[in-house]
């Protein structure tokens, strides 16, 4: 559903054949994914080894406890590894990029910081996150897990990047300079409400509530906020807007 997110940022930034691209959080891997299918040569790093292996099985790697590729002959390479990266393992990329809404910024500020000081002058480093709240149907609907969790002293499903200037505040903190933006549409469509229910808990955003609750207490009140964005065919849709950041080092 974030593919309109990453295509974008990738035609903005020109990311072909020749580029050199690291990612932070790179989750499951599909951002890399449609860099890589452009030419690029991309390495990502999560803190998550389950989404790294799943990064692994999309990216057509093979599993090492390096978590780094064996591409393919005249593949561009792909290598994927588990924790953040270290200041010597930052230089020689054109673009890094961090572009899980979810990501708090207290996770990515160190990382950030490390890039302004280690990466290469003039180098490009895109920031992504959810857009205006009221631009946003999903916000809603996470806002269950928000007050579901509240027990266990949750800070909420949206952390950070809803404000008009949270991408650029997190950019400057870290010593880096914002240089370009753009938002986003990128639609929630799900085949039903069973399907849009596991969806969003699979995102892991309601992880905190069912440890508060239970399961069965998240997914009814999670379909009870569903219902404004049923359709009469059952298909649930949600329009949301994304925004991202272009910095530079």
């Amino acid at each position: 559903m974030l593919v309109p997110l990453y295509a974008s940022v990738l035609d903005r930034l020109g990311v072909g054949a020749g580029t050199r691209l690291l990612a932070l959080n790179c989750g499951t891997g599909l951002a890399l994914l449609l860099a890589s299918a452009r030419g690029a040569a991309v390495t990502g790093y999560d803190t998550d080894r389950d989404r790294l292996r799943l990064a692994e099985a999309r990216l057509g790697t093979l599993p090492s406890t390096s978590y780094m590729a064996t591409p393919m002959p005249q593949a561009p390479p792909v290598r994927l590894r588990l924790g953040i990266p270290a200041a010597a393992e930052l230089r020689g990329y054109d673009l890094v990029t961090a572009l899980d809404p979810a990501a708090p910024a207290d996770a990515l500020r160190p990382a950030l910081a490390a890039v302004a000081e280690a990466a290469r002058p003039g180098s490009a480093v895109v920031l992504a996150g959810w857009g205006p709240p009221e631009r946003c149907a999903t916000a809603s609907v996470l806002r269950v897990a928000a007050r579901l969790a509240e027990p266990r002293g949750a800070t909420g499903p949206l952390p950070r990047l809803s404000g008009r200037d949270d991408l650029e505040e997190l950019a400057a903190g870290a010593g880096l300079r914002p240089d370009g933006s753009g938002r986003v549409s990128c639609p929630f469509g799900y085949p039903d409400q069973a399907a849009a229910v596991r969806g969003l808990v699979a995102t892991g955003l309601f992880d905190a509530a069912v440890a508060a609750t239970d399961r069965q207490q998240v997914d009814k009140e999670i379909a009870e906020a569903l219902h404004p964005y049923r359709r009469l065919d059952g298909t649930i849709r949600m329009d949301n807007v994304f925004r991202y950041l272009i910095a530079r080092v």
